[in-house]
């Protein structure tokens, strides 16, 4: 990335979950936030999403709140491909998006048969394309597409022009992977990143895993993750996401305000703006 000009920040919809789609327009825009992410779809099952159908009062009610403040629509997530996936179910998933202007669809990849799950990431990817959206792939260590070899496999087998590698900074670290991968990856295959820190100990079992990725991140430039190198190494124009859940119960606009600010002071301190 280029370091002559700081990157423009979204928030990813996990930071602050429980804020509805409508407030967390406003809420990033007050902050200074440039776009935002919307869980329209659930992680797991029993988990928050909010719906906003394509064509009803609150996919118009929001459209217009993005325009009044000045918000972008970067992602939607969350989309599980797993073993009976079926990329026509998330077509009105998908009108619901492209009525809000959403650039990116994140996925992760659940099925033990990698030739099933490429070629269903490959029929998401044919689904996507005619709304302009691109299907970015993310992997986990408890996931079947646990790391960063795992993830541009498919996406090269895939051999889709919207389909990508989603980088996010925990598992990069936590999957004994470095920013160093990015160099492997063809040019646009990388193009939306979400950032976090973390402690400089990992978790050592998949539920201490996962707990921290649900529950322990810390914001930006507050851990011990070289956050700087992972900048430096992206392709200018990715766009960065912050993804910092918390655990604690916390006034969501000030913790979304703590995390941009920590940022922020973590760019300026490694020459990044």
């Amino acid at each position: 990335m280029n370091c002559s000009s700081s990157p423009d920040l979204a928030l990813a919809h996990l930071t602050v979950l429980e804020v509805p789609p409508l407030q967390l327009v406003s809420l990033a825009a007050k902050i200074g936030y440039k776009a935002i992410g919307l869980r329209l779809y659930p992680a797991f099952p029993g988990s928050v999403f909010y719906e906003l159908p394509a064509g009803t009062t609150a996919s118009r009610e929001m459209q217009q709140r993005l325009q009044d403040e000045g918000i972008e629509v970067n992602d939607i997530e969350f989309i599980g491909i797993g073993e009976h996936f079926n990329a026509r179910q998330l077509t009105g998933l998908l009108d619901a998006a492209s009525a809000l202007g959403a650039r990116h669809l994140s996925v992760c990849g659940d099925d033990t048969d990698h030739s099933r799950l490429t070629a269903n990431f490959a029929s998401l990817c044919d689904l996507a394309a005619p709304y302009g959206m691109r299907v970015e792939l993310e992997y986990m260590a408890w996931r079947q597409v646990k790391d960063f070899d795992d993830a541009l496999g498919i996406v090269l087998a895939a051999d889709k022009q919207n389909g990508g590698v989603l980088i996010d900074a925990l598992h990069l670290w936590r999957t004994g992977g470095s920013p160093r991968d990015i160099r492997r990856a063809p040019a646009g295959t990388i193009s939306f990143i979400q950032l976090c820190d973390a402690q400089a100990e990992p978790p050592t079992t998949p539920e201490t895993l996962l707990q921290e990725a649900r529950s322990g991140r810390l914001a930006p430039g507050c851990g011990a993750l070289p956050l700087w190198e992972l900048l430096t190494e992206v392709p200018d124009g990715t766009v960065v996401s912050l993804e910092v859940p918390s655990a604690r119960s916390v006034d969501p606009e000030q913790h979304a305000r703590n995390v941009f600010r920590s940022t922020q002071d973590m760019l300026a301190a490694h020459k990044l703006t």
